[in-house]
């Protein structure tokens, strides 16, 4: 099943290298949520694995972001007890607006020599 989430990253990390042939790299976004009048705040660890790992290098953190992601669970066993795992396994990345931390870009500057649009007439009638 595919899930995305929108929010704020807060935090990433670098990517390990777990075995020879898997790496991860972990993320967090707090994603708010208002209902019925109530505000409700969760940070919410992703992983990114193996080629997907770089998929979070352009991202800054305070980016406002949509996460697509897909749910893995896994069943782990070591010395007869067993346990479960739950991962939250990112596959796409997207940047949503500019962190609140970022400037607007700046308005384009006309210099004296620029004539106002109107002036640009370039049509052949």
């Amino acid at each position: 099943m595919n899930f995305e989430l929108t929010g704020k990253l807060i935090e990433k990390y670098d990517t390990v290298q777990i075995s020879d042939t898997f790496r991860k790299r972990e993320f967090v976004v707090e994603h708010t949520e208002n209902t019925g009048g109530t505000e409700y705040i969760d940070q919410i660890k992703f992983q990114l694995t193996q080629d997907r790992c770089s998929l979070i290098d352009t991202i800054n953190i305070h980016d406002e972001i949509r996460v697509f992601f897909n749910i893995r669970g896994r069943r782990w066993v070591k010395d007869d007890r067993v346990s479960y795992f739950t991962n939250l396994e990112a596959w796409k990345i997207e940047k949503t607006a500019l962190s609140s931390e970022e400037p607007p870009p700046p308005p384009p500057v006309m210099d004296e020599d620029t004539p106002p649009l109107e002036e640009f007439d370039d049509l052949p009638f």
